[in-house]
């Protein structure tokens, strides 16, 4: 498995246990669901940020710009989006934790393209899958 797969099934995962934290919003429920959803979130930006970007900018030279900047970028409008929803069903509001989910939906989607189409492509070529994926599976397992 390279890297480009590991990180687009770890997408799915998360579009996943979105999907599945919005229809229990919409249900009036959510708190678990929006936690799973929230916790996976994180992992994957975790991922990324603190194993796959910074071994890519120490090859690449690239960093502080190119394509791993604007990713983090993005994370953290999304991070943004994600805390809007759980302060609002702390607040015991669903309706209002669905508001920021369209939003969130079209960003993550534009995303996870420029992630699988551009940077994971950049990824597979420049860094070991060897040593990257046990370490990527390791965060993801909580190992």
């Amino acid at each position: 498995m390279n890297i480009s797969l590991f990180m687009h099934q770890d997408h799915q995962r998360c579009d996943h246990l979105f999907a599945e934290a919005e229809d229990a919003l919409d249900a009036g429920g959510g708190a678990g669901e929006l936690s799973a959803f929230l916790g996976a979130m994180a992992c994957h930006f975790d991922m990324e940020e603190t194993i796959l970007f910074p071994v890519f900018e120490d090859k690449t030279g690239m960093k502080g710009m190119g394509p791993t900047e604007v990713m983090r970028q993005e994370h953290q409008q999304m991070r943004q989006l994600l805390a809007q929803m759980q302060s609002s069903l702390d607040q015991g509001d669903t309706q209002a934790a669905l508001r920021p989910a369209e939003t969130l939906m079209i960003l993550m989607q534009q995303h996870n393209l420029k992630e699988e189409n551009i940077l994971y492509p950049m990824l597979d070529q420049q860094l070991a899958k060897d040593e990257m994926i046990p370490q990527l599976e390791a965060l993801r397992d909580g190992a």
